[in-house]
């Protein structure tokens, strides 16, 4: 007989790990808790950075499968990032570390890469720690129920929210993203000449 999977408790989530990725995980957590001595509320900490963990293996099970195995474990704590002791300066990748597990706060911003429009929602999203697409939806009920008046709303936070800056080196902007990045800069500059 040979146990293929072994099911842990991820603050309120219960997932299915495949040998070598639970080993994974119990260093990830060990090391996290061991960074976090001294820390007045740790345990709040690890219940966040569980559930991140949580939620990002879920994110790359391919459908079908309930196993988590290094493949989808790996990727999901790379973008999770390393708990930061107290005191420590944080890492630019820390951005996406998180919510809770992060030292410091994610800035609101619009994010332009992978944005559909302006990058509003990926920046609500990750400013909140919400799912991109259910903030999406959201926008586009919100945009019905309101008889267009989250038309406003959401070029009020094109304007006011400042952008992210683009990754070096990343895949150019799609065309609607960019046109509404330098359409924001052309009204911001006339608004600043007009009020100077």
């Amino acid at each position: 007989m040979k146990r293929i999977s072994v099911t842990a408790s991820l603050n309120r989530s219960m997932l299915q790990f495949d040998e070598a990725a639970y080993a994974r995980l119990e260093q990830y957590l060990a090391e996290s808790a061991s960074l976090l001595e001294g820390d007045p509320d740790p345990q709040e900490i690890l219940n966040d950075l569980e559930q991140a963990v949580a939620d990002q293996c879920t994110r790359r099970l391919p459908p079908g499968r309930v196993v988590v195995t290094l493949a989808e474990l790996a990727p999901a704590l790379d973008e999770i990032g390393s708990v930061q002791a107290a005191g420590a300066t944080s890492a630019p990748e820390q951005e996406h570390t998180a919510r809770g597990a992060a030292s410091t706060p994610v800035p609101l911003q619009q994010i332009s890469e992978g944005a559909m429009i302006s990058g509003v929602c990926r920046g609500l999203a990750r400013y909140s720690g919400l799912d991109v697409t259910a903030l999406r939806i959201i926008a586009v009920l919100l945009l019905f129920l309101t008889g267009g008046g989250m038309i406003l709303v959401y070029l009020g936070l094109m304007l006011l929210l400042p952008y992210a800056p683009l990754e070096s080196g990343g895949r150019p902007l799609r065309k609607l993203p960019a046109k509404s990045r330098a359409f924001v800069s052309y009204v911001r500059s006339k608004l600043s000449a007009v009020t100077n």
